[in-house]
């Protein structure tokens, strides 16, 4: 595991100071991708710096989507609990090598009986992934209820032998469920909405669908890989397997949330219990040394300077990603709305740039280069020219990463930039000339001899 040093005053002030150019990114990202609606949120430095929203709640009636709005968040559901299941290890309600047989008794004479909690908590015991009929997935049934998600471990669970290899599974964690139940003498619903949503005051967050609530979810919808439009879901209740999949939330609440699994910060869990569960249990691809890694319900990658911790998300029309970085506390969640939603490419690219930002941050001697700044387009596409940190970069819009083709510029006089870095594909060495007619842009030449005009607000229609 690596370790992240904590943020400098001056990077603190360079990332607080991108944050209008990642909502402006995020809703370029929305748009070219015609994803329907992107709800998202940045925390760093103890206090939430961005909460946006872009897009529809739901296509069929046009509803804006907003801060507020609920998404299904599906697989974070399984970091509250591992979470919760760590809190009952602490309070000595449970070990992490008890067997699930020890509290769900009907489990006796399965394959299963034996796999213990820290194996369903890392994925290692070798039960199925959803059952030999998955389809609730797709809504042709109902989710399993807790007869269904017993039969289904009993008759078919085992997969493969237990610690053979990482294999993800929703009925592993399913089961998690029920042990957090018998461990603590409530239900699983009432125990992670009691001892992690309460205590923290997440009032957006729940373990499941809440019909009370229905109004205020986005709606879910379908992808655009079997059909040119798209067609709004359902959302049902995932029954027994809630805490596999079944939570709802707001950006902003999963900020508040993987902000309290930074180190320093014990409402939920001591820090030795977050080590533990940061820790590297398997790689998800021995075959990639650059693959993610799974500790104890929660998702490690790479992703720039950091190691980030976190999960994903796949319900039926929602897809989610929140990564977190428990030594700096920065923390990034985006939520869609389609099954094709860019949830991770939008959370990686946030991410990105804030790392840009703070890598080289401004001082009090760097130049304002806001005269400068702005989106502009031909034909070719669109270009960002914007101050991240001390740098003046050409940030391409289009692409999914967005510092990985930057070009970064200096002032060289009152209406140019000169382009000093970046591929030799590009136009290193030349001009970027402005045209201004007082402090507003008209037009800029340069960077391959073409002119571009300034680009006003995206348009859906």
């Amino acid at each position: 595991m690596t370790t992240s040093a904590p943020y400098t005053a001056d990077q603190l002030t360079s990332m607080r100071a991108a944050i209008p150019y990642l909502r402006s990114w995020v809703d370029y990202r929305r748009w070219a991708l015609r994803t329907p609606g992107v709800q998202y949120a940045v925390r760093f430095d103890g206090e939430l710096q961005l909460s946006g929203a872009s897009g529809v709640a739901n296509i069929e009636t046009g509803e804006v989507l907003t801060t507020d709005h609920l998404f299904r968040i599906a697989s974070h559901s399984k970091t509250f609990t591992a979470t919760a299941i760590l809190q009952l290890a602490e309070a000595g309600a449970l070990r992490l090598d008890d067997t699930a047989v020890s509290f769900v008794p009907s489990l006796a004479g399965s394959a299963v009986a034996e796999v213990t909690v820290r194996e369903l908590l890392g994925h290692s015991g070798g039960i199925i992934r959803d059952g030999l009929d998955g389809d609730y997935w797709q809504h042709s049934r109902p989710f399993p209820d807790e007869a269904e998600l017993l039969e289904i471990l009993i008759r078919e669970g085992k997969v493969l032998d237990r610690n053979e290899k990482f294999k993800y599974t929703n009925i592993g964690y399913s089961l998690l469920g029920l042990i957090i139940a018998a461990a603590s003498g409530r239900s699983y619903n009432a125990y992670v909405a009691q001892e992690i949503c309460a205590r923290l005051g997440l009032g957006n967050t729940g373990p499941e669908w809440d019909d009370a609530r229905a109004s205020e979810f986005a709606a879910a919808h379908t992808g655009l890989h079997l059909s040119r439009t798209r067609r709004r879901v359902d959302h049902v209740d995932t029954r027994a397997m809630a805490a596999a999949t079944g939570f709802f939330s707001t950006a902003e609440d999963l900020t508040h949330y993987f902000s309290a699994h930074s180190f320093g910060d014990e409402r939920m869990l001591s820090d030795a219990s977050k080590r533990l569960q940061q820790r590297h249990e398997w790689i998800s691809d021995p075959d990639d040394a650059a693959a993610a890694h799974y500790g104890l319900g929660m998702i490690s990658e790479k992703v720039g300077s950091h190691e980030v911790f976190g999960h994903s998300g796949g319900y039926p029309g929602h897809i989610t990603r929140s990564v977190f970085d428990p030594h700096t506390g920065l923390v990034v969640s985006v939520l869609t709305n389609s099954v094709d939603g860019p949830a991770a490419e939008l959370s990686q690219g946030i991410l990105a740039l804030l790392d840009y930002a703070a890598e080289k941050p401004a001082t009090a001697s760097t130049p304002d280069a806001s005269r400068f700044t702005g989106r502009f387009a031909n034909m070719w596409g669109p270009a960002d020219v914007v101050q991240l940190g001390e740098r003046i970069v050409m940030v391409h819009p289009s692409a999914a990463s967005p510092v990985s083709s930057v070009e970064v510029m200096e002032v060289a006089g009152p209406d140019s930039l000169r382009i000093v870095s970046g591929t030799g594909f590009g136009s290193p060495g030349e001009l970027l000339r402005y045209r201004f007619e007082g402090d507003r842009v008209v037009s800029v030449s340069g960077g391959g001899g073409m002119t571009m005009w300034p680009h006003g607000d995206i348009d859906d229609e």
